[in-house]
């Protein structure tokens, strides 16, 4: 299980207002702060979809007979762990706000012409 999954299991799913001056603190702007999270979590949600799909692939039956549907359970259990997840952003916040990530600003590149 990948690490943030494992955390994401004990994150509240349901959204809650933050403390702006806390989440602005961080990294002294509050626009700076949610470019961080939204890139994280942009990363989350890339994650959550590749393993998602590996996985359900494994059950991937070829058929042309659009009737012929399968249910398994270890599918359907897959499917409700990943349904159950919180949203990648409050991941995201989470891991922001618990000084779990790091993050650096990219060097300004000068561009001299002549």
């Amino acid at each position: 299980m990948t690490s943030f999954k494992k955390r994401a299991v004990g994150i509240d799913p349901n959204a809650k207002a933050q403390n702006v001056i806390d989440v602005a603190n961080k990294t002294g702007n509050v626009y700076q702060s949610l470019v961080v999270i939204a890139k994280r979590a942009n990363q989350i949600s890339k994650t959550i979809k590749e393993e998602l799909h590996s996985k359900l692939n494994e059950f991937a039956v070829n058929t042309e007979n659009l009737e012929e549907i399968h249910e398994n359970k270890e599918q359907i259990e897959i499917s409700r762990f990943y349904e159950r997840l919180p949203n990648p952003v409050l991941i995201a916040s989470d891991e922001f706000m618990n000084d779990e990530l790091e993050f650096r600003y990219k060097k300004e590149e000068k561009n001299f012409l002549g």
